[in-house]
């Protein structure tokens, strides 16, 4: 017993020395390139892009095969950092930026079949089988890959309620008309004094 014991605890040794001799020797080292796209992409795992994740986009984008243009959920910001970084003029989005949304399931329609958790790439669904699913707002990144394997159908993307990171300024080089000017508020606190000396 005990020499079965010992020769099975070698054996064991010596596949796990040469796991990790082999594991060094014959490392693919991966694109620094790949690395830094990848970091400054969503990870959403969407697919919107065309490619089936994250990953396979910025391998395309370092080699060249893909354009900058094409992630809806990174809009402006990731367009801008990956021109930056590839040395690219940076392009409009390809097709319109989209509201940002949320899945939201209909608890009282949904019967825990837990197709949705599984298709989910965040993890932005918890639930278990044969109970009510529910999504975790703050980890969905509103790709839809949950709706169609719905049997129930009672999923559905609701528009997010705009924040700081959503608002824009239609043109921040015009002032409202309603506001005075900086040089009428000068006027404005220069009159008071002027008003005083005369006196």
């Amino acid at each position: 017993m005990l020499s079965a014991i010992l020769t099975l605890g070698g054996l064991a040794l010596l596949a796990g020395l040469g796991l990790g001799y082999a594991g060094k020797r014959l490392r693919v080292e991966e694109d620094p390139l790949v690395e830094k796209v990848d970091a400054i992409l969503p990870q959403t795992q969407c697919g919107q892009c065309g490619y089936p994740g994250c990953k396979p986009y910025a391998e395309a984008l370092a080699n060249g095969e893909a354009d900058i243009n094409l992630c809806p959920p990174g809009g402006e910001r990731v367009i801008r950092e990956l021109a930056e970084l590839l040395g690219v003029a940076p392009k409009p989005l390809d097709g319109a930026e989209p509201v940002p949304k949320v899945a939201v399931i209909d608890e009282s329609a949904c019967i825990g079949c837990t197709l949705c958790l599984k298709a989910c790439p965040v993890d932005a669904i918890v639930g278990a089988v044969k109970q009510y699913h529910t999504v975790v707002r703050g980890a969905c990144t509103g790709c839809e890959l949950c709706l169609a394997p719905c049997p129930a159908d009672c999923i559905t993307m609701q528009p997010l309620p705009p924040d700081v990171r959503q608002w824009r300024w239609s043109s921040p080089d015009k002032v409202p008309p309603s506001a005075p000017s900086a040089e009428e508020n000068q006027a404005s606190d220069d009159a008071p004094s002027a008003s005083k000396k005369a006196a």
